[in-house]
């Protein structure tokens, strides 16, 4: 897998201060998207265990709320094997922080059941995740007021709660 950043001190993308990473490759490919390079799967630098270092130093920062998790798709059935165990490692050595995930694909179509985008990974991945936004981002349905998600179709959805119900519990 590979990433485009590592953003440190973001307060856009979740709540609270956060680390952000924007990995690579994405097939929604929505018209609009505020970063098309990261559709090519190839776009960027090699996920590492040096940059897999680098994000849980910086979440060890006692103002650090967690980690974000943006793209490209981290829900491609390609970045999935690579991020399930990281996000294993990291819930091991920084307890108590949380994670959010962005996705262009629906958790209740594409990341469950037989799923477009389940793979052996999915539910594991999203058992680690605490919200998830879903839903591809469509530029008529943009608004700059909405919280924490690009357009009015996405939901801002509190993982835990599918992971532990199999219903859809909108935050925002």
């Amino acid at each position: 897998m590979n990433y485009s950043v590592i953003k440190h001190c973001d307060i856009a993308n979740g709540t609270g201060v956060r680390t952000v990473l924007f990995v690579s490759g994405c097939r929604n490919r929505c018209k609009g998207c505020f970063q098309p390079e990261t559709w090519d799967f190839s776009y960027g630098k090699p996920f590492t265990k040096e940059a897999e270092d680098e994000i849980i130093e910086s979440l060890k920062l006692p103002y650090i709320a967690g980690l974000t998790l943006l793209g490209g798709d981290p829900f491609e059935p390609e970045n999935q094997k690579d991020l399930l165990p990281f996000l294993k490692r990291m819930a091991k050595k920084c307890p108590g922080k949380n994670v959010w995930a962005y996705t262009g694909y629906l958790l209740d179509k594409d990341l469950s059941g037989n799923g477009k985008c389940v793979t052996a990974y999915t539910k594991e991945m999203l058992s680690l995740i605490d919200v998830l936004v879903d839903g591809p981002f469509i530029e008529s349905e943009y608004s700059i007021q909405l919280q924490f998600k690009g357009s009015a179709n996405q939901r801002v959805i509190d993982c835990k709660y599918y992971m532990e119900t199999g219903k859809i519990k909108e935050i925002m």
